[in-house]
């Protein structure tokens, strides 16, 4: 694991008492984010962009080697990181991950719940095993971190969670079905965090980021399947060509990163990253409303 700075006592941590309406997350130096899937992509554009505010970072990943050279390269320019190897399908990974980030910095802040797999092809020709490695991954993964970290947020009354979500959790394509069900579960998931923290009246905020096409590598995600899941199998189907030119021309995973944190600040629920992609959301919702069959998604 990369350590840089020193030990912070564990426990609670004071703070200046916050307005109903005041972020109590606004100023990010000094407090403690935790970022799972940070090897790659989004999750290691988000690490960086905390670290640059001054925060504190904990980066967890399945992938071990990208894990430790991520964790080097910001800490390089002078952050406070600690990189924890975590799959995040194991509670017990998570509940590890959760004891290493006390250990090491005393407190949580900003918890993101952002490892994710991708895998394509008709829903009835998906595996059970293609739908352990997924779900496992995509759902009970931000579960484990919700029933992990989200139980500390409350007890200090000081917070926010961030949950990846996708554009397919809110829409349903032809040929991701699997990854479809994994994202529309992380939607409402959220949702209802959301609403249950507000009947509890804590000081803990949520978002859901909603992203289209990034420039990440998730489409080769299988790398990292677990053997347990059918991880040597070799009859998963290739992504598309066109998957992978819109993966390449996608949004830059910094881009990102920037609309979270302004998310943060701003305590704002949804972060659709692609405006171009919310027609397609409406259309759902009035065929719903409408009692319409699904059209196009």
């Amino acid at each position: 694991m990369v350590r840089r700075g020193g030990q912070a006592p564990r426990g609670r941590v004071d703070r200046p008492l916050a307005s109903e309406h005041e972020s109590l997350v606004r100023e990010l130096r000094g407090r403690v984010a935790v970022v799972t899937g940070a090897a790659s992509g989004i999750g290691r554009a988000l690490a960086a962009r905390f670290a640059a505010d001054g925060m504190r970072v904990c980066l967890a990943d399945v992938e071990r080697g990208p894990l430790e050279r991520a964790a080097e390269e910001i800490a390089a320019a002078g952050a406070e990181i600690l990189a924890v190897p975590t799959d995040v399908a194991r509670a017990a990974d998570v509940e590890a991950l959760r004891e290493h980030v006390l250990a090491r910095f005393g407190a949580v802040h900003v918890v993101c719940n952002n490892a994710g797999v991708s895998l394509g092809g008709p829903v009835w020709e998906a595996s059970l095993d293609d739908w352990r490695w997924v779900l496992g991954v995509n759902l009970w993964g931000v579960i484990h971190g919700v029933r992990t970290f989200v139980p500390l947020l409350v007890a200090q009354d000081e917070g926010h969670v961030v949950n990846t979500a996708s554009m397919a959790g809110l829409t349903s394509n032809a040929g991701s079905g699997v990854y479809n069900v994994s994202k529309h579960g992380v939607v409402t998931l959220s949702e209802t965090l959301y609403r249950d923290l507000a009947a509890r009246g804590a000081r803990v905020g949520v978002s859901l980021l909603c992203p289209s096409f990034v420039a990440t590598s998730i489409l080769d995600s299988a790398r990292n399947r677990q053997r347990e899941v059918g991880g040597d199998a070799t009859r998963a189907p290739a992504p598309s060509a066109d998957a992978r030119r819109r993966i390449v021309r996608g949004l830059a995973p910094s881009e990102v990163a920037e609309r979270v944190v302004d998310a943060i600040r701003a305590e704002r629920f949804w972060v659709l990253t692609h405006p171009e992609t919310v027609d397609r959301v409406r259309r759902r919702l009035e065929d719903v409303v409408a009692g319409r069959n699904p059209g196009p998604a």
